[in-house]
């Protein structure tokens, strides 16, 4: 049985997208015992007339929460008794619970992962690590994603590392193919720090790294890791999924601009219902935080239930594939990482 937290109180649905969630993964995988924190008469509420194993679910108080103004420094300092304060305790505390899902403040997180949890042994710094569907129908990992504004070299190569094993062991992708996020394709391209990472990448045969990489090709399939420095890898995710999500919004647009239009879409139902689903980032969970001593996975502020879902499945596959020990280990065969 795999223990997992799921902070239920921060996001702009909570408590119900959290609670239905667990409720939707404890029915989906009966392998997991979940620990929701909270206040605890609100998720009573929440779970009146539902249907359960009440024997895979406890309710943990906390009642206080946390807000997205506040200082993530104040929040480790000073909320303790907030839901997702209380799941970071217990996770470091509770040696048979090891994971959770929170859809919160991210500096809080963060802070309070790094803090309170603590990183794997020769971890230099954790990194976010989202995924997006490609073109071709699988999946591309984007590590860094905000965690680090400011890498080194090293740090760019442990994210390869670390971002790698997450594909493989948690979407079963054989031997990823990775790439450095620059403003060019060619060896030659890029900055100090990308010309260095370029040269520690293209040394570390345990991973897959095939060059450079053009933002405009992200969704292309070409590519299964792409490694970033905080700042460029939350750019570049918000802005595919902005773009996405605009696009959407114009075809819509123009669909209503014409009867003639309305008339051909009709016809094409299926298929725009199709395509809207594969743009929904809802199906395809949250951005893991790799690097910390048990598994953390932050869903996005608005998820709804079945995004919950796939977060608490994202975490019970990383403890399932002893992710952590994986990273530690192969980490361990580059023993001359710089600070």
């Amino acid at each position: 049985m795999t223990k997992l937290l799921v902070d239920c109180f921060g996001g702009d649905h909570s408590p119900q997208a959290p609670v239905g969630g667990a409720l939707r993964a404890l029915a989906a995988n009966p392998e997991l015992h979940l620990l929701l924190t909270g206040d605890e008469a609100t998720l009573k509420k929440a779970l009146e007339g539902q249907v359960y194993d009440a024997a895979r679910l406890d309710i943990i108080h906390a009642p206080e929460v946390i807000g997205c103004d506040e200082k993530p420094t104040d929040v480790v300092r000073l909320k303790r008794n907030s839901s997702m304060m209380k799941a970071i305790m217990l996770l470091r505390d509770e040696d048979d619970i090891t994971g959770m899902v929170s859809t919160g403040s991210t500096g809080a997180l963060v802070t309070g992962a790094l803090v309170r949890l603590g990183r794997i042994p020769g971890v230099i710094r954790p990194a976010f690590c989202p995924i997006l569907p490609t073109m071709s129908g699988g999946l591309v990992g984007i590590c860094d994603s905000g965690a680090n504004v400011e890498v080194t070299p090293s740090h760019l190569r442990q994210f390869a590392i670390m971002a790698s094993l997450y594909m493989e062991q948690v979407y079963g992708v054989e031997t990823p193919r990775v790439a450095l996020l620059n403003v060019g394709k060619e060896a030659e391209k890029g900055d100090d720090l990308r010309k260095e990472a370029y040269r520690l990448l293209q040394e570390t045969d345990c991973i897959r790294f095939v060059g450079n990489m053009e933002s405009r090709d992200l969704l292309s399939g070409s590519y299964d890791v792409v490694v970033a420095d905080g700042f460029s890898g939350n750019v570049l995710v918000k802005t595919t999924e902005g773009t996405a999500l605009e696009l959407l919004k114009k075809l819509k647009k123009d669909i209503f601009s014409s009867m003639i239009y309305q008339l051909g879409a009709l016809l094409m139902k299926r298929m725009f219902a199709e395509e809207k689903e594969f743009m929904n980032y809802q199906n395809y969970g949250g951005s893991v935080l790799l690097g910390t001593s048990k598994v953390v996975v932050k869903g996005h502020g608005s998820s709804k239930a079945v995004a919950v879902e796939k977060c608490i499945e994202q975490a019970w596959k990383m403890e399932r594939g002893h992710l952590s020990e994986r990273i530690e280990k192969a980490i361990a065969r580059y023993e001359h990482f710089e600070e």
